[in-house]
């Protein structure tokens, strides 16, 4: 008989910042099961494309577990958070966004999710991601991941204040659509 709770997979987010998060500090890398559910709890429509990128042949990757091993233990070695995004960005091939939400699963106290939402709340932001030279992004983020935190004084964790500032945004564009009758 099948002993695993499958409905701690119904709140993702949850699962993530719980059991996955203890695997990658537990074992020092994670599983592609865990990996992709990072990836679709951040972009669901990304999947394909994630692991397309992961099994990539100068990569040297024979299958999506080994390449999630060796992605997440090499951010696991890694000395800085500066390392870690630039290990997941320019070796890995990720963008800002995808990056920084498998970062703030693994590493919840440093990193926090690059969202179009937030850099909406923030009024800054939005180029970051856009940007050719990793110091550039980098210099970026690290204003992002600043901001975030003293922008939010209604919360104490990094998570939370991104959450309240997505949240804010998300009904902002609600009570805006509700009031123009869903016509923009």
């Amino acid at each position: 008989m099948d002993h695993t709770d499958y409905l701690k997979y119904y709140h993702l987010e949850k699962y993530l910042f719980n059991d996955v998060s203890n695997h990658f500090r537990t074992d020092g890398h994670i599983t592609a099961f865990d990996f992709f559910c990072i990836v679709i709890w951040k972009a669901n429509r990304s999947k394909s494309k994630i692991a397309n990128r992961l099994l990539d042949k100068k990569l040297g990757q024979e299958n999506l577990d080994s390449a999630a091993k060796v992605l997440t233990s090499a951010i696991f070695k890694a000395e800085s958070s500066k390392q870690r995004l630039e290990i997941i960005m320019k070796t890995w091939g990720f963008r800002l966004p995808m990056a920084s939400a498998i970062l703030t699963v693994l590493y919840p106290d440093e990193f926090t999710v690059y969202d179009v939402r937030v850099c909406e709340m923030l009024q800054a932001f939005k180029d970051v991601q856009h940007k050719s030279h990793f110091d550039d992004i980098w210099c970026g983020y690290e204003k992002y991941v600043q901001t975030v935190k003293n922008g939010v004084i209604e919360q104490a964790a990094l998570r939370d204040k991104d959450r309240w500032l997505w949240g804010k945004s998300f009904a902002s564009q609600l009570e805006s659509d509700i009031a123009n009758k869903f016509c923009n």
